[in-house]
């Protein structure tokens, strides 16, 4: 386990060791580029760390290797790309039926289909709306540096402990592959977590039988009681774990908004904005669900430009938060990028 010290690492290798420093046992996953990095690391640092990694024979194997541990109580973690956390979608639905913690990674790539495996943001519906069957959110969390993940991905597996629900860290390809310096810090635990011993599957010898079950048969109307629990949840969760940066907004006549990469992107342009005598601010959402649409209603009424490596997904919900106000949009889907240049000369147009 690191504990001190600064390393050059990949994106893709910061998700691994915050997750092993947080505690993750077990981990199953299957390659696919831009995110095999991840599952190589696994491989070779978790059984040293006293965990077991998996190289499942599919990603549908993976996700329910992952609703097993899980519900034997152990920190649990799979990840994919794009095509591969598709075909994860139906056991990402089960692990939220039956309310147990993981955390998913998905590195996204071109699409739609194969694709290539150039970086993309066009999974956010996929990823946000929830991709599988059923009235269900996974916890969205979305990195813009190695710093960023690092404590993110250990709040990830607290978050999932604490509200009983899948987390998935939404990264993309130019994350994954990017290297920084990284200065490690100790895992602190956020919350005080609940325990899990009055519903985990660890034998029930002096104790009556746990069961962990999506099919709500009898009474009739189980599973409406059931799905009205989770929306409860749901709701909670939605008040206590809105997150997102805000950067020079209070005075810009323009705020660009973008999330992950573009939004790191974005945040440099108004750096070179506000050079040029231009105003300009930044909203880059962390938790893309919740989403923090309290945080862009505040700024109801400014101009506002999305930035987002897709056709336009992620600025359906800023529409959302301004109440139908008109954004301006950069984006593009198949594995275009935007550089700062492009945002800086679209912000100007634009005034």
């Amino acid at each position: 386990m690191i504990k001190n010290g600064k390393v050059l690492l990949k994106g893709n290798e910061v998700i691994c060791q915050a997750a092993i420093n947080a505690g993750l046992k077990f981990f199953a996953g299957y390659p696919i580029t831009p995110q095999n990095e991840i599952p190589e690391y696994m491989s070779s640092h978790l059984p040293a760390a006293g965990g077991i990694f998996i190289q499942a024979e599919s990603e549908t194997a993976a996700i329910n290797m992952i609703f097993g541990a899980s519900a034997a109580g152990f920190r649990a973690m799979t990840s994919s790309s794009s095509p591969g956390i598709a075909l994860k979608q139906e056991g990402i639905s089960y692990i939220a039926a039956g309310e147990l913690p993981c955390v998913i990674v998905n590195i996204m790539r071109g699409g739609p289909g194969l694709g290539n495996i150039r970086a993309s943001q066009a999974d956010y519906f996929m990823s946000v709306k929830g991709g599988g069957h059923g009235d269900y959110h996974c916890i969205v969390l979305s990195p813009a540096s190695h710093s960023e993940a690092w404590s993110m991905v250990m709040n990830a597996f607290d978050y999932a402990d604490y509200y009983r629900n899948p987390v998935m860290i939404l990264g993309d390809g130019i994350f994954g592959q990017m290297m920084e310096p990284l200065e490690f810090t100790e895992y602190k635990s956020i919350k005080k977590l609940p325990s899990k011993s009055g519903w985990r599957l660890d034998g029930c010898a002096g104790r009556e039988a746990h069961v962990i079950k999506t099919l709500h048969l009898d009474p009739p109307d189980a599973l409406i009681t059931h799905n009205a629990r989770l929306q409860k949840k749901y709701s909670l969760i939605t008040e206590e774990l809105c997150l997102a940066e805000e950067y020079m907004c209070q005075d810009a006549d323009i705020i660009i908004t973008g999330y992950g990469i573009t939004g790191r992107i974005s945040r440099e342009a108004c750096s070179v904005l506000r050079a040029s005598g231009i105003k300009a601010g930044l909203i880059r959402p962390i938790s893309l669900w919740p989403f923090p649409a309290k945080i862009y209603a505040q700024y109801k009424g400014r101009k506002f430009l999305t930035v987002e490596m897709s056709a336009g997904q992620f600025i359906e919900d800023v529409r959302l938060s301004l109440s139908g106000d008109k954004t301006e949009f950069l984006g593009l889907g198949g594995g275009w990028y935007p550089d700062t240049e492009q945002i800086v000369e679209k912000v100007k147009n634009i005034l």
